[in-house]
């Protein structure tokens, strides 16, 4: 079990000799609020070399310069039951991170989706008198209204970067602003609606960034590559990303040849013909280069049976739900099959008009997700709220 390191280790970690300093809280806890963060601690801190930035991140953060309480690997878990079995640990780490944002009292406290642990963390800041700004919306707008309420009382601003959640939040009465998205600020462009080679015979499988999602699609996903790799001559690439997850520890011997690539998930995806990968961020960031892609959603089975009586979107996936339509397709729980990805993915492989319709459909919502300089506009809105 990770355990919080003290408060001062953190403050003489980033503080070092500053004399001047005007520290500022961030808390995310997901590889991708990681991504935004690192992205906004500088542009923040660009504009204003006094900031000193503590709080609750992964690696991109802390490289960026943040002193964070926790190894962010730590936070990254997922499911209901999952987040259930850890309850002690996240009541230490609530505890120590009050301690920490009390002795320090930040000019601001950021909170980057992550919504189970920021919103509890945002009712016990609110008492504190801290602006708290609210960068990347919790999904509201999948599990019903309940939450906008509660998010109305504690937050001072909500920066969204989807544009339909501002008609959501202006209906409300949140103040929120569209910035845009931040994945626009972290991808090259050559990659932002690269062009699509429909002779390519790569095949990206993407199973997810944390170790249980790997654990329950990465298999179910090599299957699938062995069933298409006898439809056809296609080469099989996972596609994993840095961390202590070992993918190559799956594949074994099988008869598609799948190789196992880390860390240059956008270089493999901008090659490939067609992407099966876990839901997430993930299909973002396909659609955002513009590829054909089959989304998968597998989790436990109490987690499952909460979240369909919950959920109250027709989508799971973010592309779709951004373009307000299914233009890929979804698989879902007992419909994550081997049997049913590959026939999805013959369709795409069969049908080239139908893998370029698509294409164009995903680089019409890229148009809409705001272009490039989402974190210059999150600072500046944060810099308007606060003096920081």
């Amino acid at each position: 079990m990770w355990r919080a390191r003290s408060n001062e280790s953190v403050s003489t970690e980033i503080w070092g000799e500053m004399t001047e300093r005007v520290p500022v809280f961030i808390s995310a806890g997901d590889p991708s609020g990681d991504i935004a963060g690192s992205h906004l601690i500088t542009k923040l801190a660009e504009a204003d070399s006094r900031l000193a930035f503590i709080g609750l991140g992964g690696h991109r953060m802390r490289a960026a310069g943040q002193g964070q309480l926790i190894d962010g690997d730590a936070l990254a878990v997922l499911g209901f039951w999952e987040v259930a079995r850890k309850y002690f640990f996240f009541k230490r780490l609530m505890n120590d991170t009050i301690d920490l944002i009390k002795r320090e009292r930040p000019r601001a406290v950021i909170l980057i989706d992550y919504p189970g642990f920021n919103l509890r963390l945002a009712e016990r800041v609110k008492p504190l008198g801290i602006p708290i700004i609210y960068y990347i919306s919790p999904q509201i707008w999948a599990w019903g209204g309940k939450r906008i309420n509660q998010i109305k009382r504690l937050v001072d601003m909500m920066l969204v970067i989807l544009p339909f959640e501002t008609d959501m939040y202006d209906s409300a009465g949140v103040p929120n602003r569209f910035v845009g998205h931040y994945l626009l600020d972290d991808m090259d462009p050559a990659f932002i609606k690269a062009p699509y080679d429909d002779r390519s015979d790569l095949i990206v499988l993407m199973p997810g960034s944390r170790p249980q999602e790997v654990h329950r699609m990465l298999p179910t996903l090599l299957d699938a590559a062995d069933s298409i790799a006898r439809t056809g001559s296609y080469r099989f690439v996972v596609a994993g990303v840095q961390g202590n997850i070992d993918y190559a520890s799956y594949p074994g011997r099988r008869e598609s040849g799948i190789e196992v690539v880390v860390g240059k998930t956008r270089e493999l995806v901008a090659q490939s013909r067609l992407v099966i990968t876990s839901s997430g961020t993930a299909t973002l960031e396909t659609g955002i280069i513009g590829r054909p892609m089959i989304i998968l959603y597998k989790t436990g089975l109490l987690t499952y049976l909460i979240a369909r009586r919950l959920v109250k979107i027709d989508h799971i996936g973010l592309i779709n739900i951004a373009a307000g339509e299914k233009i890929v397709p979804e698989l879902i729980q007992g419909d994550a099959t081997a049997g049913r990805i590959t026939a999805q993915a013959t369709r795409f492989l069969n049908d080239k008009d139908l893998s370029k319709g698509v294409v164009g459909k995903l680089n019409a919502t890229v148009d809409r997700l705001g272009g490039p300089g989402a974190a210059e506009r999150a600072a500046d809105a944060i810099r308007e709220l606060v003096s920081c």
